[in-house]
């Protein structure tokens, strides 16, 4: 019996869980609202909310929390897509490198103000597949 245990299993291994999350939670940062599960995104949710935590604190220890709970990785630019990105074109390499910063510049100032609560939850339609409960999590706009 899983008296008093918090964590939802999702069906998954620890490993597979962590990976999903954390790319649940970069999907979520730059799009600021995915459609997904409603089981998922309870558990999103409060991932989500603790990130934002961090970006408020805007520190160099809690940037560094954010990329490892992120799992962003920093590839080497080639030097051919390190002076497209100096020019501005960020469209030679993958989101990880934009995640950081669109959480802390613009997610964590926006929300600054407000001590908790920074998502939400709407429930959707059954998907025609499975028939699995559908919902869409986003930001609060503040």
């Amino acid at each position: 019996m899983r008296h008093k245990k918090n964590t939802a299993k999702l069906g998954r291994t620890s490993s597979h869980k962590r990976c999903m999350i954390a790319n649940m939670l970069k999907s979520l940062i730059i799009k600021e609202r995915i459609v997904t599960t409603v089981e998922k995104a309870k558990v999103l949710k409060r991932y989500a909310d603790k990130m934002v935590t961090l970006a408020k604190r805007n520190d160099l220890a809690s940037r560094r929390k954010a990329i490892a709970n992120l799992m962003v990785r920093f590839n080497t630019l080639t030097p051919k897509e390190a002076r497209e990105a100096k020019d501005g074109n960020t469209a030679s390499y993958n989101d990880d490198r934009l995640v950081i910063g669109k959480l802390f510049d613009d997610l964590g100032v926006r929300f600054v103000d407000r001590p908790g609560g920074y998502t939400r939850v709407v429930k959707a339609h059954h998907r025609v597949g499975d028939n699995a409960a559908t919902c869409i999590i986003e930001f609060l706009d503040n």
